[in-house]
């Protein structure tokens, strides 16, 4: 059967090496990025999570290096996180397998020793964050100016962890003349000054479903009064038989709260992941789920960009996310390419609003589903029902500038005065008596 990407007119050993990693038809934003890369053209690259970015910029810039060459790097891979990093070198790996081209992973939370002994040892292609970049610059263990083509991978999120100082200094130290390649899975407004600062008169290539959920997920969220009550949930679908699972949460002691919940009663299943973990447990972590070792991933929005794991089949919200953008990453980790999959969001009185809100700034059919009526609800958490209550009056007062507020009319309340009034006189008169 011929293989799809024959007609961008790549060697044959990348050929096979696409065939050996089960593809053979380009995706949407794969077929418009291609071609202009490999002219040379700077390309600025839009396409939702889970359309194949990642192959879009690394199958031209390993096309174009072809083979091992002597001196230092040719190219520079930039991703915001540990976890992009390292799969982005996976992917390599695999792709250039029938060449004698080099990568070097580089990201911090680790010893620089092996590091460094890989950049001696002679690398086409470094894949890195940009703190472990200027790092290892800084003491001259990295020499860039041989770098012909700069890659910016999830650049929306590298602008919200605040990499722009980094990338600014990183522009400083490649040479001027190179090609830049910036792709990302969502461009708000301030992306447009950060393309204008790194590319010169960039094709811009992006898919039509961009900003939104990709078709074949399944979106659902289910009313559940508390965090009890929510954990109930994922044990019931997990004993009825929900397989490779990737839950979120918003904070890391909610990641560890629910790991260690499940962990009793799943013992060996479970893995939890987020930015206070260790870098080698991260990654362990990764890898076992990848490999299937574990069932269930409890991870933080850490995991929700550009994470490519096959195979999962369930993504659960434990916990409604912040924006829109962290919303369609998070469901994004499953229904990869040419595959199906289940988001679930788990939504307690204060997070039903929000869900309902990015349901409908997507215009995607999010379907209420009901608690199953095996899960037993349990009681609130202590002052968990006084947060869902602040949580609810604050959107009331964002909603309706004259609200006053819950406890406001609490003061209005007949009587209320006199009370008060009568506390104080008496608070006076002991006062008065001590003195």
């Amino acid at each position: 059967m011929k293989n799809g990407f024959e007609a961008f007119r790549i060697t044959r050993q990348f050929i096979d090496a696409l065939d050996a990693m089960g593809i053979d038809t380009p995706t949407e934003i794969q077929d418009k990025a291609i071609v202009p890369a490999l002219a040379g053209q700077d390309v600025l690259g839009i396409a939702e999570t889970g359309s194949g970015k990642t192959l879009a910029y690394l199958l031209p810039l390993a096309a174009k290096i072809k083979y091992a060459r002597e001196g230092h790097p040719l190219a520079v891979v930039l991703a915001p996180s540990k976890e992009l990093a390292v799969q982005i070198h996976r992917v390599w790996c695999s792709l250039a397998a029938n060449t004698d081209m080099r990568a070097v992973c580089l990201y911090g939370g680790v010893g620089k020793k092996t590091q460094v002994a890989a950049l001696e040892a002679g690398c086409e292609v470094v894949i890195t964050t940009p703190g472990r970049l200027i790092d290892l610059y800084s003491f001259g263990h990295v020499f860039l100016r041989q770098v012909r083509t700069l890659v910016l991978d999830e650049a929306d999120r590298m602008m919200e962890m605040g990499f722009m100082p980094q990338l600014r200094s990183i522009l400083e130290i490649i040479p001027v003349k190179r090609q830049n390649l910036l792709f990302s899975a969502t461009f708000p407004e301030r992306m447009e000054h950060m393309a204008g600062e790194f590319l010169d008169f960039p094709v811009r290539v992006e898919s039509a479903e961009h900003g939104k959920p990709v078709e074949s997920v399944i979106q659902q969220w289910v009313p559940v009064p508390n965090f009890r009550t929510k954990l109930g949930f994922l044990r019931h679908v997990l004993d009825g038989g929900w397989e490779r699972v990737m839950v979120f949460c918003r904070t890391r002691d909610a990641a560890e709260r629910v790991s260690k919940y499940l962990e009793r009663r799943r013992p060996g299943s479970v893995r939890v992941l987020h930015s206070n973990k260790g870098q080698h447990s991260r990654i362990n972590a990764l890898d076992a789920f990848r490999e299937g070792e574990v069932q269930v991933l409890v991870t933080t929005d850490v995991s929700s960009r550009g994470i490519d794991i096959a195979g999962v089949s369930h993504v659960v919200n434990f916990e409604i996310p912040k924006t829109i953008e962290d919303y369609l990453h998070r469901i994004g980790r499953t229904a990869r390419i040419n595959t199906e999959g289940t988001a679930v969001s788990l939504a307690n009185p204060a997070e039903a609003p929000e869900i309902l809100a990015i349901a409908e700034a997507l215009g995607a059919d999010v379907v209420r589903t009901e608690l199953p009526a095996a899960v037993e609800q349990a009681p609130d958490l202590p002052g968990e029902r006084q947060e869902i209550a602040r949580a609810l009056d604050m959107m009331k007062r964002k909603a309706d500038s004259t609200y006053k507020g819950a406890f406001h009319d609490k003061q209005k309340r007949p009587g209320g005065a006199k009370k008060r009034q009568s506390r104080s006189a008496k608070g006076g008169k002991s006062k008065g008596g001590k003195r």
